[in-house]
């Protein structure tokens, strides 16, 4: 599904990605770890179309198709999803608005928009309330979080990145999160994930693939769910 190979990127012309290669097939739950700037976000802003960030080697592609010279909107209509770590606040502009603008944008019929919302609220036990508040705007970290799930299970992508989504969040908080990813992917089974964390506490609740370790913008080790287990026993990376 998804292609990387030998990305490098820059960021105000300093060099961030040096020649990341990653390949994330249909289904798949892949886990991004690493220290603080170590080319994570960079890495999902750079596949999102960012324009902050800029390509300047190696390929990156889905479903068969580079994603190179694709507009962000190109990027979501062919099915990538992105959570932000910090989401941005829009005042004026409702839960149901922002939703239903993004529906259409995305090509997805509007006559099924009301029912999709219907089912999808009950499907999270989500509040029909919460679609008045202005999007993201005096929300809690725990109601920002809910406002990205609600939007991944409404425009089922078939990538979602999840930049950071545990961060902040209280043990209690984290489990309904991963669980509510968890319900998702059982109704779409072909939806993979790229969670990007500096945690291990998520995994405990996820069904994961693989675990890759970045460090100084690239990807330096992979494996399955012991390599994050090893993380954790070191307390670190091992720069």
């Amino acid at each position: 599904m998804l292609k990387i190979r030998n990305l490098e990127v820059n960021r105000e012309g300093k060099r961030i990605l040096k020649g990341v290669t990653l390949r994330i097939k249909s289904g798949e739950t892949h886990i991004l770890m690493g220290p603080n700037g170590s080319g994570k976000s960079t890495l999902a802003n750079t596949l999102m179309g960012n324009p902050l960030y800029k390509v300047v080697g190696g390929e990156m592609s889905f479903e068969g198709k580079s994603l190179l010279n694709l507009s962000p909107d190109k990027r979501a209509k062919l099915g990538l999803f992105l959570a932000f770590q910090y989401p941005v606040e829009i005042s004026g502009v409702s839960m149901a608005s922002f939703l239903s603008t993004a529906y259409k944008e995305l090509g997805k019929p509007l006559g099924f928009f009301n029912k999709n919302l219907e089912g999808s609220l009950k499907f999270l036990n989500i509040d029909k309330g919460f679609m008045q508040r202005y999007l993201n705007e005096g929300f809690s970290g725990g109601e920002k979080k809910k406002s990205e799930i609600l939007q991944l299970a409404m425009f089922s992508p078939k990538l979602a990145i999840l930049d950071e989504t545990d961060s902040g969040l209280d043990v209690s908080a984290l489990k309904t999160v991963a669980e509510s990813f968890t319900k998702i992917k059982i109704k779409n089974p072909k939806l993979s994930f790229l969670i990007i964390t500096h945690y291990t506490r998520i995994l405990k609740y996820l069904d994961v693939d693989f675990v890759h370790i970045m460090l100084n913008g690239r990807v330096v080790k992979s494996g399955g769910i012991e390599l994050s287990e090893e993380v954790e026993e070191k307390g670190g990376y091992g720069e």
